[in-house]
């Protein structure tokens, strides 16, 4: 199977470079510095599950393309969706699926309007990783799940390729019969973490401690909801991961992009939180605290956009 990573930063690196090691036929699709930092210093990883460094990975440039991949491997930045679409579009042969590894949904309907229905796969992963200046990837914790399968269910032959192609690598691969459900229930958890996070500019633990666990359950009833009324509504083990995780006073979590908002960089915002405000609109859903965490993320571009035109 032919692999094309877009992008080689926290999460295609890491994916990509362990499907490479596995002996995976993969092909980075980079920018022109991050090939450099590649031919330079090679793929390099930090992880408590095993280091990496592979010399010179496959990579190419987006004028470079041609098709003949299996399958494309998507992770950007949601506000960086449309581009990174046209940097792959040429690779795209007449049996190409692309597997997105973003949160939410939005970028199923634009990948789907883009390539067609057929061609896309339903993904997410779970995992903490950074890129460091320099391009060396830093895995945090040993967690490094990707969860994947068809939006529609089935079991078809592409998926089970893909599963004999991430077999054996260094992370951990699961292919389930319910992958929207799967996306459903970490785009709640997500939304509801950074939401909070990104509201308080505080982690959950201070924001527990002082006094606001309501204000997060009271979040994280009104993301299931709007997920419910589309059919998804979080399974009681999602729910039982998630409660301890938005209540514990010792939780340390924060979001990253609330880590975003305080460095001034751009965020998910529309993707994450405006897309899910939407949707809980359209269906009849009260949400006046998403509604309050929108209204401060669209603050925060506006002043954010003025200044840099300043």
């Amino acid at each position: 199977m032919r692999i094309l990573v877009v992008g080689a930063g926290a999460i295609g690196g890491y994916y990509g470079g362990r499907l490479l090691q596995k002996g995976e036929d993969v092909t980075f699709l980079v920018r022109e510095r991050r090939k450099g930092e590649l031919e330079r210093d090679g793929l390099v990883v930090e992880s408590p599950v095993g280091d990496m460094r592979i010399a010179n990975p496959p990579a190419v440039l987006a004028g470079d393309l041609r098709p003949g991949y299996d399958l494309v491997l998507l992770s950007p930045k949601a506000y960086d969706l449309e581009s990174a679409i046209e940097s792959f579009a040429p690779a795209m042969g007449a049996q190409t699926s692309v597997m997105p590894l973003l949160n939410g949904l939005r970028h199923v309907d634009v990948l789907e309007a883009r390539f067609g229905k057929g061609r896309v796969l339903g993904g997410l992963c779970k995992i903490s990783t950074t890129l460091q200046p320099g391009g060396r990837i830093v895995q945090f914790g040993k967690l490094h799940m990707l969860t994947y399968g068809e939006l529609d269910g089935q079991r078809s032959a592409r998926v089970e390729a893909i599963e004999k192609a991430f077999a054996g690598a260094n992370f951990e691969p699961l292919l389930v019969p319910d992958i929207l459900q799967e996306m459903w229930e970490k785009w709640v958890f997500i939304a509801v973490c950074a939401g909070i996070t990104c509201l308080m500019r505080a982690s959950i633990g201070d924001v527990v401690t002082s006094g606001g666990e309501e204000v997060c359950r009271a979040l994280y009833n009104e993301c299931a909801a709007v997920a419910a009324r589309q059919g998804h509504a979080p399974r009681d083990a999602a729910r039982e991961w998630a409660r301890p995780l938005l209540a514990s006073p010792r939780s340390q979590m924060v979001a990253s992009m609330a880590r975003d908002i305080e460095r001034g960089a751009m965020i998910e915002a529309d993707h994450l939180v405006g897309d899910l405000l939407r949707r809980g609109e359209k269906n009849g859903v009260e949400t006046p605290l998403l509604r309050i965490v929108n209204l401060h993320l669209q603050s925060y571009l506006a002043r954010r956009e003025r200044e840099a035109a300043q």
